[in-house]
């Protein structure tokens, strides 16, 4: 929904406290539907490319119970066993709750954050180049989110008034519902890969080699149920270097630098290579920072008080740039083509010699020709251990 329809519905909503709240409920309602539409349809698709490759489908729940077998419960209830050369596990992950008193209160969780109609209290926890999170916090804040940073919840109790949260702070708080994004876990647990032999990590993960290989030979895995690098487009780079190497005769390993990713905040924050933080922390010699905070030419015509951020890193003795950021409209479809130029090996000279699209955001990664900072490294304390 449009924002001005939403600011519409608010306004009415004031006049009107009952037929705002019958707004907000059929719009709940039609998200809702149209998630779940969106899920049915990308899955429908998912299952043509299956069975366009040639492959056989078995719906039910799987587990290992052997080096070269599979159990399969079906949906009516009956099992099945397959036998197989190869077994590869791509289980995913499963969200978690944080263990406190009353978890069983917070009614949603992380991958049902799309059911929700607005956010009105965020606790709004760390990662990422700090100079990012920062912006990220302003913007939010700029939005009316109320956040709470260095806080965690240690109870939640149910009340007639809501759900009452208590925070590390002795806060309390009333909310109608409280989310937890609190990480993920391998969906591992009911796949009998212990009985098996199969070595897991105190978290549950599947131990692999860098071929994605378990200890069992005949058993790989890959994505988030080995706890590597927890990213869908990951999990499709290692699936196709496990492809390569079990059918296509050419061992391959997934290559993990220069992987771009993204936080679909408003606006979202994207970033690849090294942070600041990183960068000083790795650094055998100095590290530049190059930084540009402005209004995009969108907020400036319509009033809206957003900075967009952005940022490179560059070592200062060989010119490498090391790591790009950025907050701002459109941060994940302009850092898609800035990890390129990084995977590349990319110098801060080539993308000073890049010319800009203008009018643009994007120019800007191509125009800081001024160092913000220059970070001194620090010689690392010597040991002998």
């Amino acid at each position: 929904m449009e924002e001005s329809m939403v600011a519409k519905l608010r306004m009415q909503g004031i006049m009107g406290g009952k037929l705002m709240k019958t707004l907000t409920s059929t719009g709940k309602s039609f998200c809702r539907r149209r998630q779940t539409d969106e899920i049915l349809r990308l899955n429908g698709i998912y299952k043509r490319l299956l069975s366009n490759a040639g492959v056989k489908l078995y719906e039910g729940e799987g587990k290992v119970v052997g080096p070269n077998e599979v159990e399969v419960t079906q949906l009516d209830g009956t099992k099945i066993c397959y036998s197989a050369k190869h077994i590869l596990i791509a289980t995913g992950s499963r969200a978690q709750r944080p263990p406190i008193p009353g978890q069983r209160f917070s009614q949603m969780q992380s991958n049902h954050l799309v059911s929700f109609w607005r956010v009105d209290l965020v606790i709004f926890l760390g990662g990422f180049d700090d100079e990012m999170r920062a912006m990220v916090a302003r913007n939010l804040e700029g939005r009316g989110i109320n956040l709470h940073p260095q806080t965690t919840l240690t109870e939640l109790v149910k009340t007639d008034a809501g759900i009452k949260v208590t925070t590390s702070h002795g806060e309390e708080i009333v909310a109608d519902v409280v989310l937890f994004a609190t990480g993920r876990v391998p969906n591992t647990k009911r796949l009998n890969l212990q009985a098996v032999g199969v070595e897991l990590d105190k978290a549950g993960a599947i131990k692999v080699d860098d071929f994605s290989r378990t200890n069992i030979p005949s058993i790989w895995a890959v994505g988030d149920a080995t706890n590597r690098m927890n990213l869908t487009p990951v999990a499709l780079m290692e699936g196709s270097c496990f492809a390569k190497t079990v059918f296509g005769g050419e061992p391959a390993k997934p290559d993990y630098s220069h992987i771009p990713c993204a936080v679909f905040c408003i606006p979202p924050l994207s970033v690849v290579g090294l942070s600041e933080e990183e960068a000083i922390e790795q650094a055998k010699g100095d590290i530049l920072a190059f930084t540009s905070a402005f209004n995009p030419m969108k907020n400036t015509i319509s009033g809206r008080q957003e900075k967009t951020l952005m940022k490179l890193i560059v070592d200062a003795e060989t010119d490498k740039v090391l790591g790009a950021s950025m907050c701002g409209p459109d941060a994940p479809e302009i850092m898609q083509g800035i990890a390129i130029a990084l995977k590349c090996g990319a110098t801060k000279a080539q993308f000073d010699s890049t010319v800009g699209i203008h009018p643009s955001a994007a120019e800007e990664f191509v125009t800081m020709r001024t160092v913000t900072r220059r970070i001194s490294a620090t010689p690392k304390p010597k040991t002998n251990l």
